[in-house]
């Protein structure tokens, strides 16, 4: 497996990731609309990050020979973020877009993808960062790798649907 940015060839290929663990994560937590949309916005970062040298967003892409099998990303901090904070961390970047084939999930890709993340926002000098999560089984995952949440904004997808939001230092997560 190789991490890299992604170049214009690598974008079709990412797009079937979007489209095949997005559409998974709604089924598992029997979400039945609003995929269709968080595709096409996933999509759309990426491409943007690809095509325009001034993009906020940074993407890094798990590959295996050409094809991709799982995204990263971090850029500034998104709207749920920003609403379950009041604002607190609007001055962090937020890690997001970490998408990963089915096939590939629980392999290691995911962690992977981060370390190689945390060392770009060391290089950039950055030294924290937020993430958020409203799926309930992506959270178990998060809870297990970045422990505690530092809000938890409940029933913010309805009731008994919260929405996690965690606060990380860059330095912590430096096993490298």
């Amino acid at each position: 497996m190789t991490i890299e940015r992604p170049v214009g060839t690598d974008l079709e290929s990412a797009y079937d990731v979007f489209e095949q663990s997005i559409n998974l994560a709604f089924q598992q937590e029997g979400i039945m609309e609003g995929a269709a949309e968080e595709i096409e916005y996933k999509k759309e970062l990426i491409r943007r990050s690809v095509q325009d040298s001034d993009s906020d967003m940074v993407f890094l892409v798990a590959k295996l020979g050409e094809r991709v099998i799982g995204t990263i990303s971090f850029g500034p901090c998104g709207d749920d973020i920003r609403i379950c904070t009041n604002n607190e961390l609007d001055h962090l970047g937020e890690l997001g877009s970490i998408y990963i084939l089915p096939e590939f999930q629980g392999k290691g890709v995911a962690s992977g993808l981060i370390q190689a993340m945390v060392k770009h926002l060391q290089s950039e000098g950055v030294e924290q960062f937020c993430l958020d999560c409203g799926l309930a089984l992506a959270q178990k995952v998060w809870l297990r790798k970045f422990g505690a949440p530092y809000v938890v904004a409940k029933d913010y997808w309805g009731n008994g649907t919260d929405h996690l939001v965690w606060l990380c230092n860059v330095a912590d997560y430096d096993l490298g």
